[in-house]
């Protein structure tokens, strides 16, 4: 479902920390184009993750303006998610991370701030689908992209304990790290219908959108409109044989290979002792987690 509306104000929020320093000038850039268009911007910036949010809360909750704006990569959008979720207050997107596999999803101008400011002003907002994710202790979360568990958040774990070296660099060798620790992983599902997977697996993923990681298709046939959430499970494997499967994740081939099992739930409980799940880049929570969709939950600012 989409529809037209007049956006005459926004609140442009950036992390000048996230996406590696590249956020602050892009923002800029879409100030600048937006006023051309005569659009009024309150830009914001938040020094840490926390502070974000909350600016992000206050300029929804306020009702001052006709739409937030975000700066940034998948972490960001997923913070401009906890505010805007359920709000009917539209999210805009200025694409400026690594992974922008929102933008992907979407359509959303990656080339250059200005265009995706062109779209903010045009007005047009789909409504589109979210993940839920409810911890242990009761906390909720949303996501937009895919939440994985599994080999893919153990290397993710390992990213944030390590302190060098700085940048990919450090992502690559938690890759490197995790992969000669490699193990299966005793995993129990349990879909919205009741069926029970207990099985040894390498990952599980839930997607709302097809792909997550820069652009590898791991749920490729999501579509964040249906009201389902798209589940892949990949059993364990020897490392060989993992090193030869990763790579048909890029083209979503993998889902034809006898190792890997797809489902289409409107909900799952996720069960692994230790291991943790990560959504849009961010930390999601510690396993068990339940997982559900939430139908039309978000007002996108996208392309007609």
């Amino acid at each position: 479902m989409s529809e037209r509306r007049t956006i005459a104000r926004v609140v442009l929020l950036t992390n000048p920390a996230a996406a590696a320093g590249h956020a602050e000038p892009a923002a800029r850039r879409a100030a600048d184009r937006l006023r051309a268009l005569g659009v009024e911007v309150d830009e914001q910036a938040g020094s840490s993750a926390q502070e974000s949010l909350g600016l992000a809360r206050t300029a929804v909750s306020a009702g001052s303006c006709d739409a937030l704006v975000v700066v940034g990569g998948d972490g960001m959008i997923n913070l401009g998610l906890q505010a805007a979720a359920g709000t009917g207050v539209p999210l805009g997107v200025v694409p400026a991370g690594t992974g922008n596999d929102h933008a992907r999803a979407y359509g959303l101008p990656r080339d250059t701030p200005e265009a995706a400011a062109e779209v903010v002003a045009a007005g047009h907002t789909r409504a589109v689908d979210l993940g839920r994710v409810t911890s242990a202790d009761g906390t909720e979360r949303w996501f937009g992209s895919v939440l994985a568990s599994g080999f893919d958040s153990l290397v993710s774990d390992r990213t944030n304990r390590l302190r060098w070296p700085r940048g990919r660099m450090r992502y690559n060798l938690a890759i490197l790290v995790e992969f000669a620790n490699l193990r299966p992983l005793p995993f129990r599902i349990t879909l919205a219908d009741g069926t029970v997977i207990e099985r040894d697996l390498t990952l599980a993923a839930v997607g709302n959108t097809s792909s997550y990681g820069g652009g590898m298709l791991i749920c490729p046939a999501a579509d964040p409109a249906d009201g389902l959430l798209d589940v892949t499970l990949v059993d364990a494997m020897p490392r060989l044989r993992i090193a030869r499967f990763f790579p048909t994740l890029f083209k979503g081939t993998h889902v034809a290979r006898s190792e890997v099992t797809t489902y289409r739930t409107a909900g799952l409980r996720i069960e692994s002792a230790g291991i943790t799940a990560y959504a849009d880049g961010e930390f999601m929570a510690a396993l068990p987690i339940d997982v559900s969709v939430a139908p039309q939950a978000l007002q996108l600012l996208a392309p007609a």
